[in-house]
């Protein structure tokens, strides 16, 4: 009997020192099913299991064989913790790390304390814990509110995040205890099979707002989306910023020429190019105050994060030595497993002056402001690393209306990162095949007119029927990834 719990992940002698399966090219790994995990009722309880468990082990050996370096998995707030308030139930994700294990793959383990069901390509509806989802019933201010009052029940508004609202629990702290759990569960396989645990800071895992919600029909591309701060909570830190500016009169909501979800840019007042509000002194102070809100949030989670991740008798790995002035070696260490966040990439209308989508989802990103680059910042300051989106996409394939450029953000996401020696790894935001798409990817991981290895790994989406009704030119990329070709 193999003992799950303790399963032996130590490497063979001389493995650790090998290079990666994807040898010098840029590491792939996949992402399982959103429901790979999932609850049923058997004998009046409800548990949690593994679907299709010969069909998962056949998977995982035939993507290990094929040079894939691991998997992406979200583990879910609402499946975890569903029985109740610190009632943590990761007996399914333990069986899974041990069929991963058993393949020779490694685990980038998401955080997921979101919703499914809301966003592009969700195929099944995992809801938040019922005794949180109970806690918005009393009190719908938890979530994210538009001008409409439209509550979205994807994950919780940041406008709450340090107010004891869940059990005498503040949102930060249930995020904070999740993560140990999950840490003290498995922390017996960090640096070995999980390498990365991915904090979830907002709607499909994203750092970002809820501000393009295409899954309840608010929302089409392209449009310019809608800010998302009327809950109560942040419409009194706009109060309160406001009055601290000076100008009480720019904290009593959004603004209001800022048009609707599915609004072009140039029929609003707010985004407009030329002499549009984003430009004022109004659009600098209220853009701001909603980007910091985000970035805030980012730092206090991770900051939760890190304290539990890297605590006192979590696993350690060598990192560097140095000569110390009395003449003695100092020896430094980091944790085994990193930590690291995404963020979206919000293409359209970027080739507008105002960046109108960009503005709604909380990225004060204008042609003549970088907006990433503080977000970058404050990654650095956590050691932690950046998976972005929409790496396989080209501008040609966009409708000019749009004014799309997914070539030019992911560039300048890139940029960003490279100066702050953030690590940034990509994902593809559509599951395409097609060889155009492909060649894409390994441009954006290599790149052809800078250096090679600009992304630390590409992480594909996602493993199920499609990917292996299209094996051929699925192994066809994985080569070029090896290879750099």
């Amino acid at each position: 009997m193999i003992d799950e719990d303790r399963f032996d992940t130590q490497y063979p002698e001389g493995q650790a020192e090998q290079p990666s399966s994807s040898g010098s090219g840029c590491p792939v790994y996949v992402m399982l099913p959103l429901d790979t995990v999932w609850v049923v009722e058997r004998d009046g309880k409800r548990i949690s299991v593994l679907k299709k468990e010969r069909s998962l082990d056949i998977a995982l050996h035939t993507l290990k064989q094929a040079g894939v370096e691991g998997v992406m998995v979200d583990v879910w707030w609402g499946i975890v913790e569903r029985a109740g308030p610190r009632q943590y139930d990761f007996s399914a994700y333990k069986r899974l790390f041990y069929k991963v294990a058993a393949a020779g793959l490694k685990v980038q383990a998401v955080m997921s304390f979101h919703a499914a069901g809301g966003n592009v390509g969700d195929t099944c509806k995992i809801p938040l814990p019922k005794w949180v989802l109970d806690v918005g019933e009393r009190n719908p201010d938890i979530f994210y509110t538009d001008k409409s009052g439209h509550r979205n029940r994807e994950c919780l508004s940041l406008g709450c995040d340090e107010t004891p609202l869940f059990w005498s629990r503040t949102p930060v702290e249930m995020y904070r205890d999740f993560i140990n759990a999950f840490a003290d569960k498995f922390q017996h396989l960090f640096g070995t099979v999980i390498t990365e645990v991915t904090v979830g800071l907002g709607p499909a895992g994203e750092l970002r707002y809820p501000s393009y919600p295409e899954g309840d029909g608010r929302w089409r591309f392209p449009g310019v989306g809608e800010f998302q701060c009327y809950d109560k909570y942040m419409l009194e830190c706009l109060r309160k910023t406001a009055d601290a500016a000076g100008h009480p009169e720019w904290g009593l909501s959004g603004p209001h020429d800022a048009g609707n979800y599915n609004s072009s840019s140039w029929e609003t007042g707010f985004f407009v190019s030329q002499g549009g509000s984003w430009s004022s002194a109004y659009g600098h102070f209220f853009l701001s105050w909603y980007s910091t809100m985000l970035l805030q949030h980012a730092d206090r989670v991770l900051t939760a994060a890190a304290e539990v991740l890297n605590k006192h008798g979590r696993p350690r790995v060598f990192n560097s030595m140095r000569d110390a002035d009395n003449g003695h070696v100092i020896y430094e260490f980091a944790p085994a497993c990193k930590m690291g966040i995404k963020l979206a990439g919000v293409h359209w209308w970027f080739k507008s002056r105002a960046h109108a989508a960009e503005l709604t989802a909380g990225y004060y990103n204008t042609r003549d402001r970088d907006g990433y680059l503080p977000f970058m910042a404050m990654l650095r300051q956590h050691d932690a690393s950046l998976s972005f989106t929409c790496v396989e996409m080209r501008d040609c394939e966009h409708p000019p209306e749009g004014r799309c450029s997914p070539q030019a953000l992911l560039q300048q996401v890139i940029e960003a990162a490279e100066k702050y020696g953030v690590p940034l790894s990509g994902e593809n935001a559509l599951q395409r095949y097609d060889d155009y798409a492909f060649e894409r990817i390994a441009e954006s991981a290599f790149g052809r007119n800078a250096r090679a290895g600009r992304l630390t790994q590409v992480t594909f989406l996602r493993m199920g029927d499609l990917m292996f009704d299209n094996w051929d030119a699925f192994s066809r990329f994985l080569n070029r990834m090896r290879n750099k070709a």
